[in-house]
């Protein structure tokens, strides 16, 4: 856990003092990520570079895990925190490995045990340690150092993470991937990080809560639900934006809401049986699937009535289908693309993993304001 306690910072400059951070007093759970958002020079990365001591706080108290960090010396404090920045900064004459096992070799670690958690954590980002932990950073595309940068803040397996927009200078397209592979690395390695960002969407998708500032002071610091849900004041709510409700689309991802026990029938099932189905379900469509029970096709109430024979006969193409893991904003965009109210959900191996119609959609947007309602009475 990261604690922050009257956190001050004030710096003397010719035309008198600046206040950069105004008695900031926050905790950061462990295992949890932290975003840190508000626009320039509101305190975000003063407060972050506090933590590690790159900025000496002018008064207030930072907790790791309980311990006073002002009693430990700068030297110890850094190297149990990893630190990632934009720039990445990995050393252009070191190896790949080299790279990644600096701290790891200053804390005296034997070279096979460094070399060992090189390859675990490169694997991690999904870059074969065999190709990689020889080459040079100029080697390796942007995005691939990135990843490198990241994994080096990690190789000593530091309790406490500090990112200062790490994915800022990548493009669009690799930033995605990024994400999504250090959140499926953090999902296993559960640390707690303090991460900077300009970006609300970047926030929304990687943060457990959100601490946005103006001014050297905490706005609001919540999960970003509530945030989006619930701005504290008119500021906020102008920062986050007024598509916020749109926003929230990607805290919920398709498994959590599709219905698994959606109508699905085999493609030889008799359109009775479907029909049945349907009707059991108060469905308007069955799913058709093959023998591996991957969806091939659906077939409606209206389509199967009065018809004969099996689904296949009648059934059609589906519009398109959704991965179960992907965030009800890729359903929403497909259910727009193909003008239709419900898609079919699969699983990484492409199975029948249910249905996420769009009145669902809406019920999980109205659900956080109807939540806070109830509390209010």
């Amino acid at each position: 856990m990261i604690r922050l306690e009257e956190l001050t910072k004030v710096f003397e400059t010719p035309s008198g003092p600046v206040v950069a951070a105004d008695k900031v007093s926050m905790e950061v759970p462990t295992g949890e990520i932290c975003v840190l958002l508000g626009p320039s020079g509101c305190g975000k990365t003063t407060v972050l570079k506090m933590v590690n001591r790159l900025v000496s706080p002018t008064s207030g108290k930072i907790f790791i895990d309980g311990k006073d960090t002002s009693t430990l010396n700068d030297v110890e404090l850094r190297r149990s925190i990893g630190y990632v920045i934009q720039q990445i900064g990995l050393f252009p004459n070191m190896t790949i490995e080299e790279n990644i096992c600096v701290v790891p070799r200053l804390l005296g670690w034997e070279k096979a045990k460094a070399r060992a958690r090189a390859a675990e954590l490169l694997d991690l980002v999904g870059l074969d340690a065999k190709l990689y932990l020889n080459r040079y950073p100029k080697e390796l595309s942007g995005g691939q150092q990135q990843r490198v940068g990241v994994i080096r803040a990690l190789a000593a397996d530091p309790p406490v993470m500090l990112m200062d927009e790490p994915f800022g200078a990548i493009d669009p397209i690799n930033r995605e991937v990024i994400q999504d592979e250090f959140l499926k690395m953090q999902s296993e390695i559960k640390k707690t990080i303090m991460f900077v960002s300009h970006d609300i969407d970047e926030a929304v998708k990687m943060g457990d809560k959100v601490a946005i500032f103006r001014a050297g002071k905490i706005e609001q610091y919540d999960s970003p639900d509530k945030v989006l849900a619930h701005p504290a004041n008119a500021f906020i709510a102008d920062f986050v934006g007024a598509d916020r409700t749109l926003k929230r689309l990607r805290l919920v991802t398709v498994e959590a809401v599709s219905d698994p026990a959606w109508p699905a029938v085999s493609r030889h099932a008799s359109i009775r049986d479907a029909l049945m189905a349907m009707r059991e379900r108060k469905a308007d469509v069955a799913i058709m699937l093959d023998a591996d029970q991957r969806p091939t096709g659906y077939l409606s109430e209206e389509m199967a009535e009065g018809a004969s024979g099996v689904a296949r006969d009648v059934a059609r193409p589906l519009p398109a289908t959704v991965p179960a893991r992907a965030d009800l904003r890729a359903v929403v965009s497909e259910m727009f693309a193909h003008d239709v109210m419900w898609l079919t959900c699969v699983d990484d191996n492409g199975r029948f993993a249910g249905v996420v119609t769009q009145a669902v959609v809406t019920a999980v947007l109205g659900e956080t304001y109807r939540r806070q309602g109830m509390a209010a009475q």
